[in-house]
């Protein structure tokens, strides 16, 4: 049984920066990070389930747009953190995603990898920050806590594989 990692999406129309984008994460935080890319929002919709943790998704796209295609994402699993990364400057716009369910929107250009990159990685460390907060631990002790809980998850897996 394979231990899931973070499962992040990439929708965007522009096949090298789809490309470049996720082996800049896939670099970034390594193996555990799944990501798969897709080049228009109706096939990422096919996908989109209750696993799906992140999505970056581009606004300009053929067929659906970002907007409609976020409204969508939202409808099949709210928890899915959708961070917009668009060329598109239109506050209005900006706005309207964040009142649709945008964890951010990123304006395409010098420093958004680096922008998203933080959002990202915002994202996965939420349940230590949720542990610091709520248990008043340290931090330290909220990752021991985390990899020991990961590594007993692993174990149990592994034992029952083995029966």
């Amino acid at each position: 049984m394979e231990m899931q990692g973070t499962n992040l999406f990439i929708v965007d129309d522009n096949k090298l920066l789809v490309a470049t984008l996720s082996q800049y994460l896939q670099n970034r935080f390594g193996p555990s990070m799944h990501i798969t890319t897709f080049n228009s929002g109706e096939s990422c919709l096919e996908k989109i389930d209750e696993k799906t943790d992140i999505v970056i998704l581009d606004y300009q796209m053929e067929g659906k747009n970002g907007l409609e295609v976020l409204k969508s994402i939202k409808a099949v699993n709210s928890k899915t953190e959708v961070i917009m990364l668009s060329s598109n400057e239109d506050m209005a716009l900006s706005i309207e995603s964040f009142k649709s369910g945008a964890k951010d929107y990123v304006i395409k250009g010098t420093g958004s990898w680096k922008k998203v990159g933080k959002l990202v990685n915002h994202v996965v460390t939420a349940p230590i920050r949720l542990m610091v907060k709520e248990f008043s631990i340290s931090k330290q002790l909220a990752i021991l806590l985390t990899a020991f809980i990961v590594i007993g998850i692993v174990v149990f897996c592994a034992l029952q594989m083995m029966k």
